[in-house]
């Protein structure tokens, strides 16, 4: 993503010929962003071709891609190993780990049986599909009001399901959303299955968490905007993760291990915008070349 690139082009300026490692999702979250407008010089780009400017820039000055996943990251001894899912043990002396974050599921019935069969996690990549159709949008935080939002124009009706009692949301945004007539608000509900038939979403079980009174809500898809994880899995047991499972980082982008470095949504979880996680990116190759520069000095 924005982070990971951003790395990229600083580290490859610096003659460093960075490695970047794809991952599942390159480019991370702004792949499944049509329109970005808050990101300098552009008032309004798609996101997929921010990215790959990022990339070509990235290519420009001396960065190489790999297209794998990275299973592990080994860093009990230096130099430290990267173990992919192809199979492939890369040494090397610095990590800059800008994995960023995805989106939590509901881990209920049905969920993983549609997924891609109107559940979803992008309103803006998917809400054209369900035009004049009824929808449900779980969560209620800045994600969900962004993607009711959005649907506002194409569905027939919004369902929002909120597990607390209050919409938590602070963007302004929330206040096109709420007391619309095309939205209907259920707080203090949870999500407790996901039906459907013919290979489709069709209706959803919604159970108050104060009564357990069910109700059976008909709709064409689910998208799902209850926030993210962290992609951390890969460095557990190897780096300081808090409680809530990023990265934790002293001194701007030095993680617990030295010679690794964090930047973007893998370690900020406050932020979480493109421009801050390139920012970071940034902030983490300066980190992570004068940490080399400094050990080649050490050693000779």
């Amino acid at each position: 993503g924005p982070a990971g690139l951003t790395a990229g082009i600083y580290t490859g300026r610096s003659k460093l010929s960075p490695l970047i490692i794809d991952g599942n999702t390159p480019g991370g979250q702004l792949t499944t962003t049509t329109f970005v407008e808050n990101w300098p010089g552009d008032i309004s780009s798609r996101g997929p071709d921010i990215i790959a400017r990022m990339r070509e820039h990235a290519k420009t000055y001396g960065a190489h891609f790999l297209q794998d996943t990275v299973k592990h990251v080994d860093l009990s001894s230096q130099p430290y190993t990267i173990h992919t899912e192809n199979g492939e043990m890369l040494k090397t002396e610095a990590i800059i780990i800008a994995t960023g974050s995805s989106h939590k599921k509901l881990d209920v019935p049905g969920e993983k049986e549609f997924w891609g069969l109107g559940v979803t996690t992008c309103a803006t990549c998917d809400g054209p599909f369900y035009s004049d159709q009824p929808i449900v949008i779980a969560g209620g935080g800045n994600t969900a009001m962004t993607e009711a939002s959005f649907m506002l124009g194409f569905a027939s009706k919004i369902t929002v399901v909120q597990n607390l009692d209050y919409i938590s949301a602070n963007d302004p945004i929330k206040d096109s959303v709420i007391g619309h007539e095309k939205v209907d608000i259920m707080l203090g509900s949870t999500i407790v299955e996901i039906r459907g038939s013919d290979d489709h979403v069709t209706e959803v079980v919604v159970e108050n968490t104060a009564t357990k009174e069910r109700t059976t809500v008909p709709t064409a898809a689910v998208f799902i905007a209850i926030g993210f994880k962290p992609n951390t899995d890969i460095v557990k047991g190897e780096l300081d993760i808090d409680n809530y499972g990023y990265i934790v980082r002293n001194n701007h982008t030095l993680t617990s291990k030295e010679g690794v470095f964090a930047c973007g949504d893998v370690s900020d979880y406050f932020y979480q915008q493109a421009v801050t996680a390139a920012g970071e990116g940034c902030m983490a190759a300066l980190d992570c070349e004068r940490y080399l520069r400094g050990k080649k000095t050490l050693q000779k």
